[in-house]
């Protein structure tokens, strides 16, 4: 098979009903959801699969349901034999990539997104943050804006998605004042329906304490690549992994660089593993019209088996 990615989607790709078709199919679907129930004391199952979305979509709820459903998707295609060569995840789900590298086990992987939702949880409740899309500017125009207006209060860069979609993170006053200055721009900005100013110093407060969480997790050396959020680029020493999950609370998600990484490294089949696909849409604009790939999804039991008719 051509050189393959996994990658795994994080808050932003809920709905109600994901992963329902595999839970009912499989076994290791209804373990999988009763070991993260055990660990998070949530009604996962019911949350994923009858909402409400309000509650589905608070935090401390949201980053073990979407992961949880991230693991099912990934253990019914590796039941297949599949496995991939580079695995990435947008944010939360670089933790669902871990597991698909072999870094950490199912197990812990859950444990770690719980603990990261109620920290993210209580720093949100602590200082008020919000979020905006930046649609039609490069990056270093958005990086000039948010150094404009930074001494003023907490901004900065969130996610660079795209080439011309990049998401900013801060206090809600400094965030819409870099937003109007790209509106002047002709771009748009787009608020994002969050909790909290994720990727901002808002929420370092979790930071230590997350460090510390961490420590408590045992890191295999990668069995099979991963590329991480903060650095789009690989590692393989598993001290130095969990220093970049510490870091990467407060860091920039370089989705961007990460999928130009990808193609360096002639990356020809890009599987989306999880609910929903907006990391599809994503790739759609970031690879040049004429690169030779195909893209997937696994976020139901039919696509997943186109998937292996085609592959």
């Amino acid at each position: 098979m051509k050189k393959t990615a996994f990658f795994f989607p994080g808050q932003g790709s809920q709905s109600i009903g994901m992963g329902l078709d595999f839970y009912q199919e499989f076994d290791f679907a209804r373990e999988l959801f009763d070991m993260a129930e055990e660990i998070t004391k949530i009604n996962l199952s019911k949350l994923c699969f009858k909402g409400p979305m309000e509650d589905l979509t608070m935090t401390v709820n949201l980053q073990p349901a979407v992961t949880a459903v991230n693991l099912v998707c990934l253990a019914a295609i590796e039941k297949e034999g599949m496995a991939a060569d580079i695995s990435a995840g947008h944010s939360l789900g670089e933790y669902s990539a871990l597991s698909a590298s072999g870094v950490i086990s199912k197990e812990d992987t859950l444990r770690l997104v719980f603990k990261r939702g109620e920290l993210m949880h209580r720093e949100s409740t602590k200082h008020e943050g919000a979020m905006h899309a930046i649609i039609g500017l490069a990056i270093d125009k958005v990086q000039k804006f948010v150094d404009e207006v930074q001494g003023e209060g907490v901004v900065s860069v969130a996610n660079h998605n795209t080439e011309h979609q990049i998401v900013i993170t801060g206090t809600p006053e400094q965030v819409e004042k870099v937003s109007s200055l790209a509106v002047l721009q002709k771009a748009r900005a787009v608020p994002l329906k969050v909790s909290g100013a994720w990727h901002s110093e808002l929420i370092k407060g979790a930071v230590d304490e997350f460090r510390t969480f961490l420590d408590t997790v045992f890191f295999n050396t990668p069995q099979r690549t991963i590329i991480h959020n903060i650095t789009a680029d690989f590692e393989k020493n598993p001290d130095e992994i969990k220093s970049i999950m510490a870091r990467q609370l407060c860091s920039p998600v370089r989705w961007y660089d990460s999928m130009l990484k990808l193609i360096n490294e002639k990356v020809e089949i890009f599987v989306e593993i999880g609910p929903g696909r907006v990391l599809t849409g994503l790739l759609k604009k970031i690879f040049p019209e004429d690169y030779p790939c195909r893209i997937y999804n696994i976020n139901s039991l039919k696509n997943m088996e186109k998937f292996l008719k085609e592959v």
